[in-house]
């Protein structure tokens, strides 16, 4: 779990050095990403859910807004002191405001004269007119109806529009989450072959019971994602072949008419579970964020 949390930390922060290009010397763009990776791992305080470093990391916002806020600050201080020798990145003053400012007014210097970041976005205390425009931009994505679905159709065709996740950075980041969801598959697949019984338990069974096991022990799903995706197979197959194969008896009413029936469906009950199964894990694992 801490490589996957490690890997959340790392992928933004690579997305924050690669907006920086051409916007930030090289040595102003290095120091950035030092101060960015500090108070990362200063707010995420030695997590290692990835589903608590998401959360952190969707605080910060949008990374190439932290960098414009970066620019601004250091142009703000050259133009306050104008360039010099030594002018860099640790010689302006911070965005930040709040009690941790302690050092020298307007020096933008913290405790010990390091150099403050600034403020995250839910930090209390903040500009108003900035909280408003934060507000309404995370309602313009997060208010609309399925937005959650749209942007995992959309992961395949511009990884932009889910924060830099698509489907191969699922992939990397939770690969035995993965191989949980195509044992699961396999499972399915399984059923119309007919396979002799392991012990006195079909071969489907006990492959859905080693795909069940991974999902549960898994931390990136909530637990009850874990219990939805993993149940939906039995539920297809108990309910739904209950359901179908009542159905079905049709005029020839009887329990061993019922049986018959309900053994001819409930395998298709098991695949179609299955499959239903699969994909709430799968969007629930590329919408993590």
């Amino acid at each position: 779990m801490r490589e996957r949390a490690d890997q959340l930390v790392l992928n933004y922060v690579s997305r924050a050095a690669d907006a920086a290009h051409g916007v930030l010397r090289s040595e102003q763009r290095l120091d950035f990403a030092r101060r960015l990776r500090a108070r990362i791992e200063a707010e995420v305080g030695g997590s290692e859910n990835p589903r608590a470093v998401a959360k952190v990391l969707d605080r910060f916002g949008d990374p190439a807004a932290l960098v414009e806020r970066e620019a601004h600050r250091l142009a703000t201080t050259e133009t306050a002191t104008g360039p010099g020798p030594g002018s860099g990145p640790a010689t302006g003053a911070g965005l930040a405001s709040g009690p941790a400012a302690t050092g020298a007014p307007g020096t933008g210097l913290g405790p010990g004269g390091t150099r403050r970041f600034p403020a995250i976005r839910d930090d209390t205390l903040h500009a108003p007119h900035r909280a408003g425009q934060q507000r309404g931009s995370r309602s313009t994505g997060l208010g609309l109806p399925f937005a959650g679905l749209r942007r995992v159709a959309m992961s395949t065709a511009n990884p932009m529009a889910t924060g830099g996740r698509d489907a191969r950075t699922v992939v990397k980041e939770h690969p035995r989450e993965i191989g949980a969801l195509v044992i699961l598959v396999a499972a399915a697949l399984l059923v119309p072959f007919g396979l002799p019984s392991l012990a006195i338990f079909p071969v489907p069974l006990v492959v859905w019971a080693a795909g069940t096991a991974v999902v549960l022990l898994s931390e990136s799903w909530e637990a009850r994602d874990r219990f939805l995706g993993a149940g939906a197979p039995l539920l297809g197959y108990a309910v739904g072949g209950v359901l179908v194969g009542g159905l079905r008896v049709g005029a020839e009413p009887g329990f061993d008419t019922f049986m018959a029936e309900f053994w001819a469906v409930s395998g298709t009950m098991f695949m179609i579970g299955t499959g239903l199964g699969v994909v709430w894990l799968a969007y629930r694992l590329l919408d993590l964020t």
